[in-house]
């Protein structure tokens, strides 16, 4: 971050409580982690990209840093997901650890392998790079077995911990400690006895009945409320946020804070509460999304990945707001654009500095790598999906038009017309979509009025276009409707319907000038 004044955006308040609290350190280890039970989605990137800002945030400051992302894989695999094929096959797995249930979409070595390489593609588009740590690996490799002995151990501290936010205790042969059937790879199984060292006794509904020695054997693991805390622990974690489930009264926040410190003589991680994330304006393929939910590569396809990071960088964490893919979507561009202006114009007024400082700020968090040593081109998305409309999609022959583009512009505009291009083609309303004639169509129609209204236009086009500016040639646009006798709102639709078909589309003036003399004349001059 620049020498400027103190911040005082979220990101680098979180880190300097984090630094205050966990006092000055060679290494800050932040971390995240979820079940890849299923598809990452947009909800659970808040998260990830909490602690990304605040990672962001520490380093700014001077700070070595680790972030960890633990892949929750050896949890069980508890409900099969509506929309995998092979339901009753997938079925088969249910009460096994989710690392042995096979994939039947990508042919990955598991379905938790498949969910964990889908967002480990995703993240760099969004410039996030944790260090990925794989549990079933940690487990299956022994090395929690004294961690797990540790819990054993303190198997009546833990048990009073967790009455204490119960309703009803847990019964007096509870264990702290799982197990995976070694036959038959279920937690169908009742902990009966531990040998005070590394031997836990246990038996399965299957039948089997054994002891095994937590050193060497794959099958044991910690139930989710001390395996939280016991990471804490063993990766030595300074920061980690967590969601209004686990922070509310007597939540798994509250149990692993007092787990933690009771039992792995650690401090718990400096945390904060992220609040939930809508989904507005959601339609076209996006509605078969399972569960209401979309997926990091969904929002990619709408949103340039700095646009992304703007929002929830712009965001306080516990402020709940809306991934927006209705005509919010103009705006979102539009507010990226102008705390993009305010980052490049920086004022030499004390009085504006404190609000250029806060955007600038936002900026600088947004940005996938390092903030652009040049302002990047600017188009509106509206203008934008004119533009592709009127070059067919081609991105090309859009940013040839645009005459001006630099060549270090190319990159981020490219991206901005493919986020176009998808948002027009799946939740713009109709008026966005068009096609302009080429003047090789069907002649409408018209009558004589109608006729002499298309002839002055062609004239106008042909005289003035070029030569005037946008608000020039709109009064000689406006003229025609005068001296036909005409209301302006009963030629446009005959305009429209002429060049693409229907009966209104975009703004008239800007839309004649965006489809250029050549093309106009193409279609006018038929009449």
């Amino acid at each position: 971050m620049s020498d400027r004044p103190k911040s005082t955006h979220w990101a680098d308040l979180t880190a300097e409580k984090i630094i205050r609290e966990k006092g000055d350190k060679d290494l800050y280890t932040c971390a995240s982690g979820i079940t890849p039970s299923g598809t990452v989605h947009v909800g659970n990137f808040r998260e990830i990209i909490s602690v990304d800002l605040t990672v962001r945030a520490l380093k700014d400051m001077g700070k070595n840093v680790r972030f960890i992302y633990s892949w929750d894989d050896y949890d069980v695999f508890r409900k099969v997901p509506k929309d995998m094929p092979k339901q009753e096959e997938m079925a088969t797995y249910l009460r096994k650890p989710i690392v042995l249930a096979p994939d039947f979409i990508d042919g990955e070595e598991s379905y938790a392998r498949a969910n964990e390489k889908r967002l480990e593609k995703l993240l760099p588009e969004v410039g996030i790079f944790p260090h990925y740590i794989y549990q079933a690996t940690k487990y299956r490799n022994g090395d929690y077995a004294d961690s797990m002995k540790v819990a054993l151990q303190h198997r009546e501290t833990i048990r009073k911990e967790l009455n204490g936010s119960r309703t009803s205790d847990l019964p007096e042969d509870w264990w702290p400690v799982s197990v995976f059937c070694s036959k038959c790879d279920r937690d169908t199984t009742t902990v009966l006895d531990w040998d005070g060292d590394y031997g836990v006794h246990y038996s399965c509904e299957c039948g089997n009945d054994e002891t095994v020695d937590m050193r060497s054997t794959p099958w044991v693991k910690l139930p989710w409320r001390i395996d939280w805390p016991m990471r804490w622990a063993y990766e030595g974690v300074d920061f980690e946020p967590a969601g209004k489930d686990h922070h509310s009264d007597g939540g798994s926040f509250d149990t692993a804070k007092l787990t933690c410190k009771e039992v792995y003589d650690h401090d718990a991680p400096v945390t904060f509460q992220y609040d939930f994330i809508a989904v507005k304006g959601r339609g076209g393929k996006m509605s078969s999304s399972a569960g209401g939910v979309i997926s990091l590569a969904e929002v990619l396809e709408v949103y340039q990945p700095e646009i992304i990071r703007y929002l929830f960088a712009g965001t306080r964490p516990n402020s709940e707001f809306s991934i927006s893919f209705d005509l919010d979507v103009l705006k979102i561009y539009e507010d990226y654009d102008k705390c993009e202006r305010t980052y490049f114009s920086k004022p030499e007024n004390d009085k504006q500095m404190k609000k250029w400082e806060k955007e600038a700020r936002i900026y600088e968090l947004s940005q996938v790598d390092s903030v652009p040593e040049k302002m990047p081109y600017q188009i509106p998305l509206r203008q934008l999906t004119t533009l592709l409309s009127i070059h067919d999609g081609d991105i090309d022959k859009v940013i040839d038009a645009l005459g001006d583009v630099e060549d270090h512009q190319i990159g981020r505009l490219r991206r901005r017309c493919e986020c176009a291009i998808n948002w027009a083609r799946d939740f713009a309303p109709e008026d966005f979509k068009f096609t302009i004639n080429n003047g090789t169509e069907d002649l409408y129609d018209v009558n004589e009025t109608e006729r002499k209204i298309l002839k002055l236009l062609a004239a106008t086009v042909e005289e003035s276009i070029d030569t005037l500016t946008e608000k020039e040639f709109g009064v000689k646009v406006y003229d025609i409707a005068r001296e036909v006798g005409v209301d302006s709102g009963e030629m446009f639709p005959l305009i429209y319907k002429v060049l693409i078909n229907k009966d209104k589309g975009p703004r008239i003036v800007s839309f004649l000038c965006t489809i250029g003399k050549e093309k106009l004349l193409k279609v006018l001059n038929r009449y």
